[in-house]
């Protein structure tokens, strides 16, 4: 047992024991980790991820990722589009994700938008529920505006707005002429 070496006995570099140790999630590559809001955390804003987000905090905003997953005690005020998604915490705003599934625990407020949805047993769900073929390039459609551009595009308004009352003086000055 310890001091002898059985043939049995493989010992395997430090990276083989990784990738051994570490299962493969539907086909991803083992490098790919869960991107996490831990539980006593509050994050307020857009979050965009191109993997895995898992929540045990708090999120009040815009959630974006490949999939994501809320849990029991999670909460989520805003907007969620992924391609999959598992909530067994509370969810309150509009779901865009091709797969969606609510736990037994799960409450949900808001309207979602699907491909595929499952309703576990004592979940709660207040809303509409709108099977589409692609639900979530629904929202990429809607261009983004962020605080700076929303600047400017008041700036603009105000510069248009003057400016298209010396246009309506011009247009008079030239249908008088």
């Amino acid at each position: 047992m310890f001091g002898k070496k059985d043939d049995n006995d493989q010992v395997l570099p430090p990276t083989e024991q990784v990738h051994r140790a570490t299962p493969m999630l539907s086909g991803q590559p083992s490098t790919d980790q869960a991107s996490v809001i831990c539980r006593g955390m509050t994050v307020v804003g857009k979050i965009f991820g191109e993997g895995t987000v898992q929540v045990f905090g708090r999120i009040e905003g815009e959630l974006k990722a490949l999939t994501v997953s809320i849990t029991e005690s999670a909460e989520v005020q805003g907007e969620i589009v992924s391609e999959e998604l598992s909530v067994a915490g509370l969810v309150k705003g509009t779901i865009h994700a091709n797969r969606v599934k609510l736990n037994g625990t799960a409450v949900v407020e808001g309207d979602i938008f699907h491909r595929s949805l499952s309703i576990e047993e004592n979940a709660r769900f207040e809303g509409l529920s709108k099977r589409e073929n692609d639900p979530v390039d629904l929202p990429r459609r809607i261009p983004l505006r962020t605080p700076a551009t929303q600047d400017a595009l008041q700036a603009d308004g105000k510069q248009t707005e003057g400016s298209r009352k010396s246009n309506e003086r011009e247009a008079v000055a030239e249908s008088l002429n």
